[in-house]
């Protein structure tokens, strides 16, 4: 049975909990250190925790950071009820309502829901706490959604994955008469963190860094030499910018009120030269973190390389990332069909099915 943690907030290119777990049975023994450096929304990291190994992650992506840090190192609930009426009451004393300031939160948020979520916003310190990293990472997960079909979403009608821009959608719901509905946002908050109680969350803590992938190696040093294995998969080339798909929840986490392309510049390559010098570095940083015998298994894909090409650009940046270690492929590939898209339910027809592919690697 899947655990309730692993879905806390739909994340767009996420692979699933059961692709990580045959990687661990296959390659690791409890109690081995796993990594994932583009940790995206914990699902390497809580896999290995739920399997008795030592997960570890990055990511620079700050809503990433915050989902996978709250699944690495859950509070008590009753320590993450208890903050969440300390928040009600304050929220309650307060003599000033925040409201939108545009038309897009006009449009995406009931005034009074809007109101609550703003308060969470700016009350949650969920960079040092882990009891407001596990209350944001709830929220970040109701803050958007299908809410036509479900109650449990704050907004307007959107994606669960990404977040439309606002133009697109302050004229997507006019044009449908679609209003935002009413929410009690604490009361949501408090049935929503249930539900991801509702199985034990994994009695082991794990370490997720809000990070550069290419800083590794330095941001989780206590590691050195211990990581038997790393399940990732980095950003396909020119597929997707996180700072564009995920800007609402970047706001919610103290970012701007509007996308922000490109906040960093390996946030969406578009050549491949980059591209694959980019990925060599990421390799290089994670290098001093392996042990001597290690296995890397990648899930990698993009419109612009068939597998051939990604099998023979992988291998070349991981015998140069890696040095003097030797790096053998242990495959050629599998493959796998995107086939469900989110913005297809927003956007129809945004993309064709695209494949994916999966390479393993010995280290030594």
């Amino acid at each position: 049975m899947r655990h309730p943690l692993h879905s806390i907030c739909p994340y767009f290119a996420m692979f699933p909990e059961g692709f990580v777990a045959e990687q661990l049975y296959a390659y690791t023994r409890p109690d081995d250190v796993v990594l994932d450096p583009f940790c995206g929304r914990g699902t390497t990291v809580l896999e290995s925790l739920l399997n008795n190994r030592q997960g570890l992650g990055t990511d620079i992506n700050p809503v990433a950071a915050c989902i996978a840090g709250a699944k690495a190192n859950v509070p008590a609930l009753k320590s993450v009820l208890a903050r969440i009426d300390k928040l009600a009451e304050e929220f309650d004393k307060q003599t000033f309502r925040q409201q939108p300031q545009t038309e897009f939160f006009e449009q995406c948020f009931q005034r009074d829901t809007y109101s609550e979520v703003a308060f969470l916003r700016e009350a949650l310190v969920w960079r040092r706490r882990s009891t407001d990293r596990f209350i944001a990472a709830v929220m970040l997960g109701i803050l958007h959604g299908e809410s036509h079909r479900s109650g449990m979403y704050l907004s307007n009608r959107m994606p669960r994955t990404i977040s439309t821009k606002p133009e697109y959608s302050v004229r997507w719901w006019r044009e449908r008469g679609l209003q935002p509905p009413r929410r009690e946002t604490f009361e949501v908050l408090r049935q929503a963190t249930r539900f991801r109680f509702s199985q034990p969350p994994p009695e082991r803590r794990g370490s997720v860094v809000l990070s550069d992938a290419r800083r590794c190696g330095q941001v989780l040093k206590k590691h050195t030499g211990n990581v038997a294995l790393i399940v990732t998969s980095p950003p396909y080339i020119d597929t997707t910018d996180y700072a564009e798909d995920q800007w609402l929840r970047l706001w919610f986490l103290g970012g701007e009120p509007r996308p922000m392309l490109r906040l960093h510049k390996d946030d969406r390559h578009t050549l491949a030269k980059n591209y694959w010098s980019f990925l060599e570095e990421v390799w290089r940083g994670c290098a001093p973190l392996l042990r001597d015998t290690a296995r890397i298994v990648v899930r990698i894909g993009g419109t612009k390389f068939g597998k051939p090409e990604l099998l023979q650009g992988l291998h070349e940046g991981l015998v140069r990332g890696m040095a003097a270690r030797t790096v053998r492929a242990l495959n050629q590939g599998t493959s796998s069909q995107i086939t469900k898209r989110q913005t297809n339910s927003f956007r129809p027809g945004t993309s064709p099915d695209r494949l994916e592919h999966d390479f393993t690697f010995s280290v030594a």
